[in-house]
């Protein structure tokens, strides 16, 4: 082989079934050690049905990573397309190109020779971009696709490769169906012949199917830039990489070392099947019969006219570039939208306004507008930093990590100041940068670039952007309750997969777990946040929360994390999450009134007195029921013990402790976990004795509702919490019941208790 050359005979591009084993291996063993987090999303059935699978092209290392999951999932091969100056000579990189599918793009067979592959049920990878696209600019100043092509220095539209091979194939599916039609079995042999397939029926069987054109998107989250193991490695080796490497290792380095998700998503399928009028079925069929080749079908040169196939070529060309554009839109659209995508854009809107400051609290109340907005699409694709709101919630507590994570990067903090409570922009953000450096010093740009082709997010947020204040406290409650029946969400479906299945299949619960909340539609000043116990759900006080509601009052029921879910929910929760829970709920009802009850049924009895002695100037009074500070089963006085020994088992071992979790025979079993976490009730015994200890600093009026002979509290807890409360205002009601549930069985008018309670301290009322 001539060194300066690539090979063209097609024997040395067979593909090694050993080379594909131990590279498979070999990426499979780097999945789960390297820290990309690859994700794949779609129908995967595609990856079975699919024949021509198209990527976006960013970073390198991707190029591997659609054969891996082609192969993992369906077992075949796959060809791919690289540039020609990789299989120059003899080397070792370009045998092992050849021998794991790839071919040079410059092979002078390369669309007839990849559709022959298709028919033998190869998979065709292209990157349509043809290099690497580090900016992500993909849509010009008139708004059609293109990139920016490095060789050329200047913008070109994307290759259409992948639109001529899939409508040339489709069309020769039609003629081979024409024949079969026709009963010309002859000619149908002699291409199964000529295409090296095992027999005529296998090729019918192919041309009866479907060709598919898969449009993908790879996406990458979040892109750090800065010194990392490989690049420092690389620069051992050779002192003098160029810049463009080093800017390669400095950004890919990072992807595959630092925690980064590779989220690929399968677009719907493209089936290139034009419906051929009956006179182009019979040319097709007749055109089988006179070319001998693929080569032939595939000519489109100057001397077109004179050819044999000229016809169905036209009718094919003037298809081409409706169907690259189609498959660029899809592909760019499938995009996964995440926070620096949102917050990138944003920023850049200020900066071409001219408006280089703004509050920090502002841009993040917009933001938060924005991932709320983006949320009311089902057609975007978003990454869990805007679907689940535990990863942005903090935009509105003034601290958000994804977005501290994104403005903190290096290529990003150098164009933003956050100083005094203000961001500051640099004129650079708007400002071209080279096509090499752009990532190093840009990410805004790039990020802004990314989501440019998702028109109905760049919509949002730009509704957003030129309405600042069209948003009052009540509306970004609403939304703040929205994410609560979100994150709910999230939580039940993370908690159903088999993992913990288990421990679901012995619960019994079945009442919903949402949060509620309960507007009323005559103004009230007072508002109640109503709070369940432990195991249970909002399902428990939802009922008590319905009559206080019809008495005039705005109520929300609060979901205690890890509630309503499953009991290993549970077990990964703290007391002070329980406690964020009641606070989120407090924060949301304080938009729509001036003053505001806390009501507590047991555990949540002891987070409202807690949260009471904060002494916030809203709270009005708080109410408890059955809130204890002691138990009737001795044996939880081991819960300490036996929750250390299973925090050091889990320590030491891959196993989740001695004693993960303990039955409970519940009083409401359709509300209730089965199973206790042992960790539960470790941080419910924290709570009490956290609380013990800051009852004199409860001021309100409280109300204490106990049953007198509770058989799972110590009943004498209600005596010890309103001995100890610092209140004036105070008073204590005992109940003639064994039960512990009276408030939600209302037992002893415990419903009515409430209720006349926090009427008593309507503003009203007090008046």
């Amino acid at each position: 082989m001539n060194k300066g050359a690539f090979s063209t005979d097609e024997s040395d591009y067979v593909i090694s079934e050993s080379t594909w084993k131990w590279t498979y291996f070999v990426l499979k063993a780097l999945e789960k050690s390297l820290s990309v987090n690859v994700a794949l999303h779609g129908d995967h059935q595609l990856l079975e049905s699919g024949q021509i699978f198209l990527f976006n092209h960013f970073s390198r290392f991707e190029t591997f990573i659609p054969q891996y999951l082609i192969y993992r999932q369906t077992g075949c091969y796959s060809r791919s397309i690289a540039g020609a100056e990789f299989f120059k000579g003899d080397t070792a990189l370009s045998s092992y190109l050849r021998a794991v599918g790839a071919v040079p793009n410059r092979h002078p067979r390369l669309l007839p020779f990849l559709a022959e592959e298709i028919l033998k049920g190869r998979k065709v990878i292209i990157f349509p971009e043809g290099g690497m696209v580090k900016d992500r600019q993909v849509i010009d100043q008139k708004g059609d696709y293109s990139v920016y092509s490095r060789s050329a220095d200047r913008r070109r539209k994307h290759h259409s490769g992948a639109a001529v091979l899939g409508l040339t194939l489709a069309a020769f599916k039609t003629g081979i169906r024409a024949l079969d039609k026709a009963g010309d079995h002859s000619c149908i042999e002699e291409w199964a012949e000529r295409l090296g397939m095992e027999s005529s029926d296998a090729l019918l069987q192919t041309a009866h199917q479907y060709t598919e054109i898969i449009p993908s998107n790879i996406t990458f989250y979040p892109i750090r830039v800065g010194s990392n193991f490989i690049q420092r490695s690389a620069e051992l080796f050779d002192s003098e990489l160029s810049d463009k490497i080093t800017e390669e290792l400095l950004v890919e380095g990072n992807m595959i070392l630092e925690d980064t998700d590779m989220d690929i998503r399968m677009a719907a399928p493209i089936h290139v099947a034009k419906r051929w009028h009956w006179w182009e079925h019979r040319l097709m069929r007749r055109l089988l019969h006179r070319v001998n080749s693929f080569d032939e079908m595939f000519y489109l040169g100057p001397d077109l006219e004179q050819r044999r196939n000229w016809i169905i070529s036209l009718t094919i060309g003037r298809q081409v570039t409706g169907l690259r554009d189609r498959i660029m839109e899809m592909m760019y659209q499938n995009v996964t939208l995440n926070l620096s995508h949102l917050a990138s854009w944003l920023i850049l809107q200020f900066v071409e306004s001219g408006e280089l400051e703004v509050d920090s609290e502002q841009f993040h109340l917009l933001l938060y507008q924005g991932i709320k907005g983006v949320q009311e699409s089902a057609q975007l694709n978003l990454h869990n930093s805007l679907s689940d709101p535990g990863r942005y919630s903090g935009l509105l507590e003034k601290e958000s990590p994804p977005l501290r994570q994104f403005l903190d990067s290096e290529a990003v903090s150098g164009l933003v100041e956050q100083r005094d409570g203000i961001y500051r922009f640099s004129k650079k953000i708007g400002e071209p940068s080279h096509f090499d450096e752009i990532r190093l010093e840009n990410l805004i740009a790039v990020y802004a670039n990314e989501m440019a082709p998702v028109g109905i997010a760049c919509q949002v947020l730009s509704r957003v952007f030129k309405n600042p204040t069209r948003i009052d406290q009540q509306q970004i409650a609403a939304l703040r309750f929205d994410d609560l029946t979100r994150t709910y969400k999230l939580d039940r479906q993370y908690y159903s997969t088999d993992e913990f299945d288990a421990i679901n299949r012995e619960e019994t619960a079945t009442a919903d777990g949402s949060p509620f909340f309960f507007i009323s539609r005559k103004p009230s000043p007072l508002g109640v946040v109503i709070v369940h116990g432990l195991l249970a759900s909002p399902a428990e006080v939802r009922e008590c929360g319905e009559r206080l509601h019809a008495a005039g009052f705005h109520v929300i029921g609060v979901r205690l994390k890890g509630h309503g879910t499953s009991p290993w929910d549970l077990r990964e929760q703290s007391w002070e999450q329980w406690q964020h829970s009641v606070v989120e709920g407090y924060e949301i009802i304080s938009a729509y009134c001036e003053r505001i009850v806390l009501v507590g049924f047991s555990t949540g009895g002891n987070l409202s007195l807690l949260l009471a002695a904060e002494h916030d100037k809203k709270l009005a009074g708080v109410v408890t029921v059955s809130a204890p500070l002691g138990f009737q089963n001795r044996n939880l006085i081991f819960v300490p013990l036996l929750h250390g020994a299973n925090q050091m088992v889990s320590w030491l071992s891959s196993l989740e402790g001695i004693k993960p979790f303990v039955t409970n025979e519940s009083e409401h079993p359709s509300i209730n976990y089965r199973n206790t976490p042992i960790r539960a009730l470790y941080e419910l015994q924290q709570l009490m004795e956290l609380l013990k200890s800051r009852l004199d600093e409860v001021t309100c009026p409280v109300l204490i509702i106990q049953s007198e002979k509770d058989h799972v509290i110590d009943p004498q807890s209600a005596d010890t919490l309103f001995a100890g409360l610092g209140s004036e205002k105070k008073s204590l009601i005992k109940v003639a019941s064994e039960r512990h549930g009276i408030l939600n069985e209302n037992i002893g008018g415990t419903q009515e208790a409430v209720i006349d309670f926090v009427s008593s301290l309507s503003p009203s009322a007090v008046e």
